[in-house]
């Protein structure tokens, strides 16, 4: 009889590729994946433990899943990824309804601790290996079968203040350019069109094994890759954004004009006790040298709000700064205080209340600047790559300015049958906020 896995996967990309490695090595181990808890004989919640909000996610679905043992097939439930790592025995120790808790080193283990609980060697924890292998994994694909993400690297040097990945993921560990290309050539060769590219620091590539910054080596590699259409790079640290890479991107057919760069803020003062490794001078420097050099690119970022020690005047620094530079994506956040963190042992601790004022003043101004973006695209024809249709009929996808999951989807009628991962373009007939309305660019010449 093959056993029936069901696996849930919370929190960041870098997480789910983590997913999608487990997945396979289930799989090619005869048990079969099933993406209905109901029927699952083994459920597995690949939990996030980044910030508070995200921690009670991760505890509510495995509550949620292990009803599944009173009223499903359901006779285990595994805990992997980031909380488990960061909570360990606690896990086990507070709630009886898991089995086995795997860390975040160890998830390429997941057959063998999933043997050991169908034994009975219930009470399973296995964390703390965060210097697993980093060499070629194949996968089981999560996302549509038009992308995937990429991770190119493992783990983080940075220490921000207010961060607990690097205790959880280890120092940064780079893959080696051929095991990047070995993965990406198998992804082209199963229908992925856009690779996107993720690591805690996607900048920082290569400096371990190869003693300099290697992006853009590396990305004019996965250039070459016949069937990989678009390349989009995440989570570029600013002060890392080199002239290299942005010729790199600039030069290219492939790379899409996308700088995920998150700032987390502007004011000196608080950019320092974040320990972020750059100034208020040097993010504009690099955002002014982005647009001299790529007009057309889009520059998405995160902001935290309410660290610790922000004052009216911080903020309103920052507010002035989201007023004139405009970018084009921003992501906007209320500070978490993680237990593990300097940040945490901060003085001037900012209440709830303020915390949740300033973010919303910020989404209303990002807001009004995205709508003015999209108000002038109005008549013009963008590529968008086609991610499915709606009950309605209509096709809807992303232009190279939008990841997916986190940035805004174009809607278009066409009378001629697409797949999802066509590349096909469209005239711009109507914008809203964070979403465009348009039509085939062969409809609207008829």
């Amino acid at each position: 009889m093959k056993y029936k896995v069901g696996l849930i996967s919370l929190g960041c990309d870098k997480n789910r590729v983590d997913a999608e490695v487990m997945l396979h090595e289930l799989k090619q181990n005869g048990f079969e994946i099933v993406n209905d808890e109901k029927i699952a004989d083994i459920i597995i919640v690949n939990t996030c433990g980044f910030i508070e909000s995200a921690k009670m996610e991760s505890i509510e679905t495995i509550l949620e899943m292990a009803q599944n043992k009173q009223e499903g097939n359901c006779k285990a439930v595994i805990a992997t990824g980031c909380m488990a790592e960061r909570y360990k025995q606690d896990l086990l120790n507070e709630m009886p309804e898991l089995d086995a808790v795997v860390g975040t080193g160890n998830y390429q283990n997941i057959v063998e601790v999933v043997n050991n609980i169908l034994k009975g060697n219930n009470k399973i924890v296995k964390v703390g290996n965060i210097n697993y292998n980093l060499e070629y994994n194949e996968r089981i694909l999560s996302t549509p079968n038009h992308y995937a993400y990429l991770k190119i690297a493992e783990g983080c040097n940075n220490n921000c203040s207010y961060c607990i990945i690097p205790q959880l993921r280890g120092r940064y560990r780079s893959r080696k350019i051929e095991d990047i290309i070995k993965e990406a050539k198998q992804l082209a060769n199963i229908g992925v069109k856009e690779l996107i590219i993720v690591a805690q620091d996607t900048t920082m590539y290569g400096i371990d094994i190869y003693k300099k910054k290697s992006l853009s080596m590396l990305l004019k590699e996965i250039e070459k890759i016949e069937g990989i259409e678009w390349i989009r790079v995440m989570y570029s640290y600013p002060e890392e954004i080199d002239d290299e890479l942005i010729e790199t991107i600039k030069n290219s057919q492939k790379i899409c004009r996308y700088f995920d760069m998150p700032i987390q803020h502007i004011s000196d003062k608080i950019l320092k006790l974040m320990n972020r490794r750059t100034t208020k001078q040097k993010i504009l420097n690099v955002i002014d040298n982005i647009r001299k050099n790529i007009p057309d690119a889009v520059i998405r970022t995160s902001l935290i709000v309410g660290f610790p020690n922000e004052t009216d005047d911080d903020f309103n620094e920052l507010v002035e700064f989201i007023k004139e530079y405009k970018l084009d994506r921003v992501g906007i956040f209320e500070y978490s205080q993680e237990e593990g963190t300097r940040a945490a042992l901060l003085d001037n601790q900012i209440s709830d209340e303020v915390k949740t004022y300033r973010k919303e003043k910020l989404m209303k101004i990002q807001s009004k600047i995205a709508l003015e973006k999209n108000m002038k695209l109005i008549g013009n024809e963008v590529n968008v790559i086609i991610d499915g249709k709606t009950n309605e009929g209509m096709y809807f996808g992303r232009t190279y300015a939008d990841a997916p999951e986190i940035d805004q989807t174009v809607y278009f009628d066409a009378s001629k049958d697409y797949n999802r991962g066509d590349i096909v373009s469209v005239k711009i007939t109507k914008a809203y906020n964070y979403d465009l309305l348009g039509v085939d660019v062969n409809e609207f010449s008829k």
